[in-house]
């Protein structure tokens, strides 16, 4: 079956001082610098760090699925 495939998970935390949104984008985008075939992500946990009474990082914990080669 052609269309069948595999994937593997793997559990990154991706980090902004902007947004949760960012921190997302960042986290996806270095993973796929890293691994091949990244085809989507899921958010497990949203969590940030505070500084001074401030917002200073927003965390973004998360699953990202590769295709395993053939």
């Amino acid at each position: 079956m052609a269309d069948d495939k595999v994937y593997k998970l793997v559990e990154i935390v991706g980090t902004s001082g902007d947004s949760f949104a960012k921190a997302v984008a960042n986290g996806v985008e270095r993973a796929s610098g890293t691994l091949r075939n990244v085809d989507w992500f899921e958010v497990t946990e949203l969590r940030g760090r505070v500084a001074n009474g401030k917002v200073s990082q927003y965390q973004v914990k998360m699953k990202v699925g590769f295709r395993l080669d053939e």
